[in-house]
């Protein structure tokens, strides 16, 4: 076979270096694209991220709240009382968008009723003393929105007046922010101590 002429062999090499050298520069330029539209899509992720975290960090709903409560006392509190009415005031701070937690304490007084019992011609009349409470407790509220709020009180109740020891405290509560800076709620509040002194509440309590 007879060999090709320098001159054309030479053309050959050229032109495959040149289709080699196309091939990488495009190939260079290619992967150069995608690793910045890699970088960009990872910057924008990152500062999603931190976004994210900051909005989060942002939420605190840490306040003082003040305000008043009436209910009626249930189960064998309803044989030696009539209503109530107390003060509650706390200290809740923003743990997450969640989540806030805190201090609280107040003033129950639920005020004696009189019983009448007749039989055999004999009517008694058994007047029963007001029954009074100062609470120190825990207090934790989750919001499944802005608006609507729920959680409990957990400590212990201090008995007031006389031959009342107190006990243990517990308070199931919901709310509403009707506004900014004003709650509604409904609560269970009860101390057990031998028996169970139980009051269902509603309250309005103000956000400083």
């Amino acid at each position: 076979m007879e060999a090709a002429p320098k001159g054309k062999r030479f053309g050959l090499c050229i032109g495959f270096l040149t289709f080699a050298d196309t091939i990488f520069i495009r190939g260079a330029f290619y992967l150069l694209i995608n690793l910045t539209n890699m970088k960009k899509t990872f910057l924008v992720a990152v500062a999603v991220c931190i976004a994210s975290f900051a909005s989060w960090g942002q939420v605190d709903r840490t306040n003082f709240k003040a305000g008043l409560n009436a209910g009626l006392p249930v189960g064998d509190a309803g044989d030696a009382s009539s209503f109530s009415i107390g003060v509650d005031v706390a200290y809740h701070w923003g743990v997450s968008e969640l989540l806030d937690a805190g201090l609280a304490t107040g003033f129950i007084n639920a005020f004696g009723d009189t019983q009448t019992v007749s039989g055999g011609g004999i009517t008694i009349e058994a007047e029963f003393e007001d029954i009074q409470f100062l609470p120190v407790a825990a207090s934790v509220r989750i919001y499944p929105t802005y608006h609507f709020k729920f959680g409990a009180d957990a400590g212990y109740a201090v008995g007031i007046n006389a031959g009342n020891e107190g006990g243990f405290y517990y308070r199931p509560l919901i709310g509403y922010n009707i506004t900014g800076n004003t709650e509604l709620n409904a609560s269970y509040m009860a101390v057990s101590n031998d028996g169970t002194f139980a009051i269902a509440t509603l309250g309005v309590l103000f956000l400083f």
